[in-house]
């Protein structure tokens, strides 16, 4: 089984809705061969807890307008550091960089095909070990 054409066109839409709010590290993976409650996860990251809800909230209303889609629930949102949207067919994690590096889901869920994204989330893998090296930078030189 492989996610369906509706899956596909929530991650994408989605994954270009993140890329939009400067989202790091985004990738999606194709999950219905192993779990029969969702077709697909999308993975995204961000540096701070209100970008988190930023990229959430544009993930939200762009799947709203552009697609008539509505999660049947939306978890974490108080924290800000992962928060997730569950639309059934897919599943939208968005987590504080901090969290993303601990939890490592894309160790659970890497024998599993990668979803085709569009340029401009693709563009946003290495991000956050990127803004990581930049702010040890700006830290080191704070302290020097």
């Amino acid at each position: 089984m492989t996610a369906t054409d509706r899956s596909i066109e929530l991650i994408t839409a989605a994954a270009q809705a993140a890329a939009d709010k400067l989202a790091h590290d985004i990738i999606a993976y194709d999950v219905s061969d192993v779990l029969a409650i969702t077709d697909a996860f999308l993975l995204a990251s961000a540096p701070n807890d209100r970008q988190v809800k930023s990229i959430v909230d544009e993930v939200e209303e762009r799947l709203h307008k552009e697609l008539g889609a509505k999660p049947v629930r939306r978890e974490g949102e108080r924290d800000g550091r992962w928060v997730l949207l569950d639309y059934v067919d897919i599943v939208v994690h968005v987590q504080h960089s901090e969290e993303r590096v601990f939890y490592a889901l894309e160790r659970l869920w890497k024998d599993c095909p990668e979803i085709e994204l569009p340029k401009d989330a693709v563009a946003t893998r290495g991000k956050a070990a990127e803004y990581a090296k930049q702010r040890a930078a700006e830290v080191d030189g704070e302290l020097s």
